[in-house]
């Protein structure tokens, strides 16, 4: 197809322009998004803040994240504590440390440990019951058995690995935002707006990280107990290096050690765990590797090398 210069003209242009529209958008992608975690961030923090105030007027001492007034999140919180003890506590626990802070977590976690089972039993039952294929009672009793396990443990390995996903995390950003808290502890800003400016400075790459000490600075602002904001902070994280943190600080104020030097400290302890979990990491890395190289690696090679002589062999014969 043969076009004319003003046609080939047109073309050239438009393509350039969305050439440069392209770039442009791949350009400012990253700020956009950028911007958009940090707008995140402050709205949890807003949340948090509003959420604080609202269990404060009320007389509560215990507080949650969502479109609940803090009244009924307490009142949720007592009814999953009433009736499943100290497992119903634990297992709140291990929602906020998913980060899933809907009051009502607990009980639809429950609930789709009950109902999922039910319902790949039945699913199992109407597959191999409806089929063609007879099965043996022994066959479909094992097969209903493994699906209701199965059904029971996946909320479970699903909320495990989202907190150790979280907790890995926290655990790899932790370390530099200590070194921006000495920064400013030590340039006579308070712990509180101290956590607060570090939350918004790292909401970029780690906003797991911002979005927990956020709502540490929320907490620790509007409640009077400092101690109890950072009790709560290393429950609702999890993570060895939040309890490192929360415990050193409640030192430093029990005791009244230097806020600044504490935190060095945890840093530099922290930065020496990273290293060894990486080392740890790149040490166990030969021994995974056996198994693909012996079954994807060394077949080709074999193939490869012996290939050409194998050819040759059978040409001269």
């Amino acid at each position: 197809m043969v076009f004319s210069p003003e046609t080939e003209n047109m073309i050239i242009i438009l393509a350039s322009a969305l050439v440069a529209a392209l770039s442009f958008a791949g350009f400012a992608m990253p700020y956009l998004r950028q911007q958009e975690k940090k707008e995140r961030t402050r709205n949890i923090i807003e949340k948090k803040r509003k959420t604080l105030f609202e269990s404060v007027k009320a007389g509560n001492d215990r507080h949650d994240d969502k479109s609940l007034t803090a009244r009924e999140s307490v009142a949720l919180f007592f009814k999953v504590k009433i009736m499943f003890g100290d497992y119903g506590e634990k297992l709140r626990d291990q929602m906020l440390q998913a980060g899933i802070r809907d009051p009502k977590a607990p009980f639809m976690y429950l609930a789709a440990q009950i109902g999922l089972p039910v319902f790949l039993i039945l699913f199992t039952l109407l597959i191999m019951l409806g089929g063609q294929k007879e099965f043996s009672q022994a066959a479909v009793m094992f097969a209903c058995l493994g699906m209701g396990a199965f059904g029971f443990m996946l909320p479970r390995i699903l909320v495990k690995n989202h907190i150790l996903k979280r907790q890995q995390e926290i655990n790899i950003t932790f370390p530099d935002a200590l070194d921006m808290m000495l920064v400013c502890v030590q340039g006579g800003i308070g712990l509180e707006q101290t956590i607060l400016r570090v939350s918004e400075e790292v909401a970029e790459h780690a906003p797991t990280l911002a979005e927990e000490l956020g709502i540490l600075s929320a907490e620790m602002g509007m409640l009077n107990d400092r101690r109890a904001a950072l009790q709560d902070f290393a429950r609702r994280v999890g993570s060895g290096a939040a309890k490192s943190f929360a415990t050193a600080l409640i030192q430093a104020e029990q005791y009244g050690t230097s806020v600044s030097s504490v935190i060095r400290t945890i840093a530099d302890e922290l930065r020496d765990m990273r290293m060894a979990e990486a080392e740890r990491k790149a040490a166990a890395l030969p021994p995974k590797l056996t198994v693909p190289m012996i079954l994807f690696f060394l077949p080709a090679l074999f193939v490869v090398i012996l290939g050409p002589a194998i050819l040759q062999a059978t040409q001269a014969q």
